[in-house]
């Protein structure tokens, strides 16, 4: 395992996240097993990954306190998150009730990083006003480290919450929208967590457009016959298929988790699985070298006009 440091928190983090949210949710959302999914969080571990994200609205956060148990607590960066939908929900009392569900259920005594989940542009005056005092407090009683905050990145994909926020100084930490489709965050996120030293966490890395090669064909034609993608440059008959080749990827997932990891103002990328066979690939996939600077750079002109889309 690879590992940096999440900007002004100073923590030692790895540099492959385990994401117990997402499609999978570690596989509760396949119906797989409890024992199943703590095998793939023991895995994780086991690989040397540090940070761990869930989020009360997940339900995965007591299957990772499980999996806490067997190793020693401070050597784990437990992420988890309050859901932020509706004004009751982010009331001091409501912040504070969640805050110590999800104690309980992680079963530990302080949570690393905790974000406040899935913000829209239009509640962002309301976090920043109401909500950030309460966490402040939350972290003067050491039952928080860092603060962080989080997107809905499938119906914000420009990022408009997270450059609010980013006028503001009490963020520690961002989860952000990122994949070789929508590289929006490049500029308008990344150049200024990077300005601030602010660590991020990055999600959508590979999601169903990235993973499956039927729903990568169905957005590239639709980015073409929108005029965001210039018609003919991705041939469609091999669907960026010139990533594939000796001394380039091995196929457009592995491209796709090496394009996010090897970008400047990534820290952590995500993954999310139920698999722990997938979990080993998707590791392998993000411990490799950056992609050769040609395909990178041919990547960055083709969705140079994306900003629109998730890749899900």
């Amino acid at each position: 395992m690879k590992y940096t440091t999440l900007g002004r928190t100073g923590l030692k983090v790895s540099v492959v996240g385990l994401g117990c949210g997402g499609p999978s949710r570690i596989g509760q959302s396949q119906k797989r097993s409890e024992a199943d999914s703590l095998r793939v969080v023991r895995e994780a571990l086991g690989a040397g990954i540090n940070v761990i994200d869930s989020a009360e609205a997940y339900g995965t956060e007591a299957i990772v306190g499980k999996a806490l148990r067997e190793v020693r607590r401070e050597e784990v960066i437990v992420s988890t998150k309050k859901s932020a939908w509706g004004d009751a929900a982010l009331s001091r009392a409501a912040i504070t009730q969640s805050l110590e569900a999800s104690l309980k259920r992680l079963g530990t005594d302080y949570i690393d990083i905790y974000h406040v989940h899935a913000v829209l542009p239009k509640d962002y005056p309301l976090v920043r006003d109401e909500v950030v005092p309460c966490l402040l407090d939350l972290k003067r009683e050491g039952k928080i480290r860092f603060l962080g905050i989080t997107e809905m990145f499938h119906r914000d994909s420009g990022h408009a919450m997270l450059q609010l926020a980013l006028e503001d100084d009490c963020w520690d930490v961002m989860m952000a929208g990122f994949n070789l489709l929508n590289q929006s965050a490049r500029q308008r996120v990344f150049s200024r967590t990077l300005e601030k030293n602010i660590g991020t966490l990055i999600m959508f890395a590979v999601r169903r457009a990235l993973s499956r090669k039927e729903r990568l064909l169905e957005t590239l034609r639709d980015l073409e016959d929108r005029g965001l993608l210039d018609r003919g440059s991705a041939d469609l008959s091999d669907p960026l298929g010139f990533l594939v080749h000796e001394g380039g990827a091995t196929n457009v997932t592995d491209a796709a988790y090496r394009y996010c990891r090897h970008e400047p103002g990534v820290d952590v990328v995500l993954s999310g699985t139920g698999d722990v066979v997938h979990l080993r690939e998707n590791i392998v996939s993000l411990l490799r070298e950056d992609l050769p600077k040609r395909d990178r750079a041919r990547l960055n002109t083709l969705f140079s006009r994306v900003d629109d889309i998730s890749g899900d």
